[in-house]
């Protein structure tokens, strides 16, 4: 046992000098993303959500992952608050669970609303500041994705879902790699509301129902936002006023409004 644990500290250190060596060679690391975290930056604290997420590693999460006729419930965090309060109320009143997906930025604008969300929902990763994650290098990922989950902790005071969306879905093999390696799943979604577009955009509650309707398949994964894009000429949150009917509709179609956080737990045996 002793002979064990001194084999597996030196490997430690030894791998952690290896990388630093070849950081400062500039050399490409053969270390894994993963090893080379632990060197580079820091780790978030240990996380207290049910079951490991290392399963859902290695593709874009879409879809829940199960033939039950379920859909999930997703909200993106990254403009104004102006939906939370009517988002949360319906969701409350409903009885549905829905899973949010904070900025680092948001969460530091909005803390009141981020306590809100996470009192009663669970909270995903969104970035800190919403950039093309394609333009980034691994290390500017790491900054992005600690970032955020830093901010989200001090707002919220809980620990978020080890899962990760990516600003504009704009997923790459490589992107979601290095997020792997930090920890975090990505879940991405089935179909988009288009809700942030809001009348400027030419979208209505019908047409935002209408688009979850076209996609519904079992594990259907629903992305909306909880403010307006006032950058784009949008001052209603659209997806607040969806939201009810999206749920009636679902319902109606012999489907029930289940929890994200369901890809954690361990698979039945």
């Amino acid at each position: 046992m002793r002979l064990a644990s001194m084999a597996s500290k030196s490997l430690t250190v030894l791998t952690a000098l290896t990388a630093l060596a070849l950081l400062a060679s500039g050399q490409q690391s053969p270390v894994t993303a993963a090893a080379m975290s632990t060197v580079a930056r820091p780790r978030p604290q240990a996380r207290t959500e049910p079951g490991p997420p290392e399963r859902l590693f290695g593709s874009t999460n879409r879809r829940m992952r199960t033939t039950d006729r379920v859909v999930a419930l997703t909200f993106n965090a990254a403009w104004d608050d102006a939906g939370v309060d009517t988002v949360l109320k319906v969701l409350r009143d409903r009885h549905v669970p829905a899973t949010f997906f904070l900025t680092g930025e948001f969460a530091e604008q909005q803390p009141a609303a981020a306590r809100a969300m996470a009192a009663e929902h669970g909270i995903g990763n969104h970035s800190y500041d919403h950039p093309y994650f394609a333009d980034l290098t691994p290390a500017q990922v790491g900054d992005q994705v600690f970032r955020a989950d830093r901010a989200i902790r001090k707002a919220t005071g809980k620990a978020p879902l080890p899962f990760f969306r990516f600003p504009y879905s704009a997923t790459t093999p490589q992107g979601i790699a290095e997020v792997n390696a930090l920890g975090f799943a990505d879940v991405e979604f089935t179909v988009d509301t288009w809700g942030y577009k809001g009348d400027a955009g030419g979208m209505t509650v019908r047409r935002a129902v209408d688009r979850v309707l076209a996609h519904l398949v079992p594990g259907e994964i629903v992305q909306m936002h909880v403010g307006a894009d006032v950058a784009e000429g949008q001052y209603s949150p659209l997806d607040a006023e969806a939201l009810p009917r999206i749920i009636d509709a679902v319902r109606a179609h012999g489907y029930r409004i289940a929890d994200l956080r369901t890809l954690l737990l361990p698979h039945p045996r």
